[in-house]
């Protein structure tokens, strides 16, 4: 008698269609013929696979649930050609698995790369635009001195694995429904080295490998930003036995500056000139990376106004780590409305409101507004 498609799957039911494909995807992993090593895994993935082809087709599942097995006699293995989405999704997901681990069992086939390393490192707004060179502190995986990195007792050597015969690989032919497969692991004697240690170092006991803190002066181009990673080649932890060291890679993080801020290749100053700068023009003093310049603020300048001051920004950072030339520095200029004003200049602000020919009360308030409200209404225009 035919088991319930339910019971197969584990799920009640009233079980969504989210909970059948959950429980369908557990199972197929688990039964899988080429992972499970149970004798019936064939038997059982035919099965968890036919039941979960009827439950998750609500079509399939309403007639099951009136009919039972009955009401879906079609029903089985790739039936019909009809939603093999579930099964082809599983299928997809085992064999990409099952390529990343013999792609992982094939790198770890003789000695292995040594990993890379990442410290993060703070520098001033200034150090981002001219670049720095600084001197880093971090801990690595370096070579014993004692043994060279062989691993190996001083006047021995490693062996080759007999099990694998040096290789590091061990294969391994299984049948299913799909014929025949091979899977390739680490071999479990040697590890997937090749070699084996019969008189280990005592130093680094076999390792071959110590971990150090060390210092390293580490060169940062000018014009990085805030997040970016800077690779320094074959400074991270020293490879097993002569196989390369990984990098060394610094992330960049920028203070923020008091006055600058950073936008694209840009720098961005915002600066405060007061009203008489506005309407009569000026010649001011603007900091800049580079020293102190003089900018001249031309009669009628408007508040919000941009001054573009070449050159003045960040350089252009390519990825090689050379720069095409530098950005420019945006000063944005505000005016500034003061907000008390002695007797004297209160008089003036009133024979300058007259002579625009609009009556201001400077003790009273015009249509509901103080002086100062007044005051910016005829600087704006209104």
């Amino acid at each position: 008698m035919a088991r319930d498609y339910y019971e197969i799957l584990g799920v009640s039911r009233s079980a969504s269609k989210d909970d059948i494909k959950k429980a369908f995807r557990s199972l197929a992993r688990k039964y899988h013929p080429d992972v499970s090593k149970e004798t019936d895994a064939e038997t059982k993935f035919k099965e968890i696979n036919e039941a979960y082809e009827v439950l998750y087709d609500d079509d399939k599942r309403a007639r099951y649930d009136r009919f039972g097995h009955a009401g879906v006699g079609g029903a089985g293995f790739g039936a019909g050609g009809q939603n093999m989405g579930g099964f082809e999704e599983i299928f997809e997901e085992f064999f990409n698995s099952f390529g990343a681990n013999r792609q992982g069992s094939t790198r770890r086939r003789g000695p292995r790369p040594g990993n890379d390393r990442s410290i993060n490192m703070t520098i001033s707004f200034e150090e981002a635009v001219f670049g720095v060179e600084r001197e880093v502190e971090f801990d690595r995986l370096e070579v014993c001195e004692t043994c060279d990195g062989s691993g190996a007792e001083p006047g021995t050597s490693p062996s080759t694995c007999p099990q694998c015969n040096g290789s590091g690989e061990f294969r391994q032919v299984q049948q299913t429904f799909l014929g025949s497969m091979v899977r390739v692991t680490a071999c479990p004697r040697c590890g997937g080295t090749g070699t084996i240690i019969e008189h280990r170092c005592k130093t680094c006991d076999g390792g071959g490998r110590l971990r150090k803190h060390i210092k390293l002066n580490v060169k940062i181009p000018a014009g990085v930003r805030e997040g970016l990673q800077i690779q320094v080649r074959g400074e991270g932890d020293a490879g097993e036995r002569g196989a390369p060291s990984g990098n060394l890679y610094v992330v960049i993080q920028v203070k923020e500056h008091a006055l600058f801020q950073r936008q694209d290749n840009d720098i961005i100053l915002r600066w405060m000139i007061n009203v008489p700068q506005a309407v009569l023009g000026d010649k001011v003093t603007i900091p800049t990376v580079d020293g102190d310049v003089e900018l001249v603020i031309p009669p009628g300048t408007q508040s919000g106004k941009t001054f573009r001051l070449r050159g003045k920004g960040f350089p252009r950072l390519r990825a090689d780590g050379s720069n095409t030339g530098r950005g420019d520095q945006l000063v944005q200029v505000a005016v500034e409305i003061p907000t008390k004003l002695s007797s004297e200049q209160r008089e003036l602000f009133e024979k300058l409101a007259q002579s625009f020919g609009k009556e201001v009360q400077p003790h009273t308030p015009h249509n509901g507004k103080g002086f100062m409200d007044r005051v910016r209404e005829l600087f704006n225009g209104d």
